[in-house]
């Protein structure tokens, strides 16, 4: 029994001495955790410190090259612009140089005009020589044909007129000949500088759009800070902006219309909002460009179904509708293509053929003008390019190449749609001109040609920008009609003032004529 009590007291001591033990051991344990914890606590600290340290050095690194590489754009801007003021100084020596060989050139022609009246007066001497000869053979035909010296005279004075204009009509063909070459020259040389000095009042009627402001406070948002907002959006639309004292507006300034359309419609549209900025400009552009191309395939797809001509490809009523916003001598271009639709449309029916086709052909007759300011040659050559890029009719082609007599018709709706062409743009009005000056410089115009010797009859075509004269064929030879052209020439330039140039066409023709 002691024994076994003592047994259990033992072993009681050792469960108490164990747990002791364990109690110890787990104490130890946990604080050597606590120590690592805070070990590692401290390592992550160095360690974010570091991190932290060396973000900052990467964000001065970073901010030191950004502010270099504005200085070096600020540098470069400012050399540009001083470049450019050189460039301004330059060219206006350039223009100062080219007024002087302008006053030159006009010095050489007072010169020529002196030179004239020298030789007019050397022709004038002449012609007393002649009498003298004319005198002397007067004598030796009297004495040898025993004539009286009238009849002598009328018959020796008759075959020398006669050889002397013939003579006088091969010369003056041999001098206009020569001269033209020479002027054809010269004239190259004083248009070009003439254009640059009197071109910029048609060049701003035809390329510039006006954009009114609510107050001149908002032109410094429209350029932004350092410009930022108005070279964006001079960047995406291609469009000048130009800001200067105008007050209460800006000016649009662009030879593409249908751009500068989309650039005025995105101007408008950010001053109706409180936010310019280089995101919202782009986002508005878009837009207006969205809108742009509706209203464009819009006013194509209007004109195909307003003249019923069947079919025509998107892409194609797209480039029809940009003629909306393009004139021509003052008249709308679509609105004219229109009228030249319907005018040989109505001709076509009358003699029997195809209306359809007609009225297709003369609405894109002028189609070339859609796309020629990004393009080279003529709007008729630019035309038929592009009408063959689409498969279009060999008439409607055709009808394009020859409404300005560039090819020869091969149809006879061709034919028709120049004479349509030739209608519209005569109408009187429809090129920003009245009724009744019309009327009187046609009239001024057959009256002047008619008041010449020989003309049987003058008829002004094509509203005034040619004249055809019919002369008498037993009073008028074929070398005097050259010289008749050359005077009615001169008589319109020197007595009437009229837009454009005008072509005098004298037609001089024979005609025998049977009855049986």
């Amino acid at each position: 029994m002691l024994t076994l009590m003592i047994e259990v007291g033992v072993g009681i001591l050792v469960f108490l001495a164990g747990w002791f033990l364990h109690k110890f051991y787990l104490s130890h344990q946990v604080q050597k955790a606590s120590m690592r914890a805070k070990d590692i606590i401290e390592q992550a600290k160095r360690e974010a410190r570091k991190e932290r340290n060396r973000i900052l050095l990467n964000a001065k690194e970073e901010r030191f090259k950004i502010r270099e590489s504005l200085q070096k754009e600020f540098r470069s801007t400012r050399k540009n612009l001083e470049n450019l003021e050189k460039k301004l100084a330059q060219k206006e020596k350039s223009l100062e140089s080219r007024e002087d060989s302008l006053i030159q050139k006009e010095n050489r022609v007072i010169v020529q005009e002196r030179e004239v009246g020298q030789l007019q007066q050397r022709l004038k001497s002449k012609e007393a020589e002649l009498d003298r000869i004319l005198e002397a053979r007067t004598r030796e035909l009297e004495k040898i044909a025993q004539l009286t010296a009238e009849e002598a005279k009328e018959e020796l004075i008759e075959s020398i007129k006669e050889e002397t204009r013939l003579e006088a009509v091969k010369m003056t063909k041999a001098i206009i000949e020569e001269a033209r070459e020479n002027a054809t020259r010269e004239a190259k040389r004083i248009i070009t500088d003439a254009i640059e000095r009197i071109a910029s009042d048609h060049t701003v009627e035809t390329t510039v759009s006006v954009v009114n402001l609510p107050s001149d406070e908002i032109k410094g948002r429209i350029i932004g800070r350092d410009g930022r907002n108005i070279r964006t959006f001079e960047t995406i639309t291609g469009v000048k902006v130009i800001v200067d004292d105008t007050p209460e507006a800006v000016v649009l300034s662009a030879f593409d219309p249908v751009k500068r359309e989309t650039a005025r419609l995105a101007l408008e549209k950010l001053l109706k909002t409180n936010k310019i900025n280089p995101q919202h400009i782009e986002q508005v552009i878009k837009q207006s460009e969205k809108e742009m191309e509706q209203f464009v395939w819009q006013a194509g797809n209007e004109a195909v179904k307003e003249l019923g001509i069947g079919s025509v490809r998107s892409d194609l009523i797209k480039i029809l509708g940009r003629l909306k916003y393009r004139t021509s001598y003052g008249q709308n271009v679509l609105q004219h293509s229109k009228e030249v639709a319907h005018l040989a449309g109505a001709m076509a029916a009358e003699l029997g053929f195809d209306v359809k086709l007609a009225k297709r052909a003369g609405l894109f007759h002028d189609i070339g003008k859609a796309v020629s300011q990004g393009s080279e040659g003529t709007h008729t050559q630019i035309g038929v390019e592009l009408m063959k890029k689409f498969n279009e009719h060999p008439v409607v082609i055709n009808a394009i190449a020859s409404h300005h007599e560039d090819e020869e018709a091969t149809s006879p709706i061709s034919v028709l749609v120049a004479a349509a062409d030739a209608v519209s743009g005569s109408r009187p009005g429809a090129r920003r001109e009245t009724l009744e000056g019309y009327v009187r410089r046609i009239e001024r115009l057959e009256k002047l040609a008619d008041s010449f010797e020989g003309v049987a009859k003058a008829f002004a075509i094509s509203a005034g920008r040619e004249i055809r004269v019919i002369v008498k064929p037993e009073k008028m030879s074929d070398e005097k009609t050259f010289l008749l052209a050359s005077d009615i020439a001169k008589k319109i330039q020197s007595d009437m003032e009229y837009p454009g140039q005008i072509k005098v066409t004298v037609i001089r023709e024979t005609r025998a004529i049977q009855y049986v």
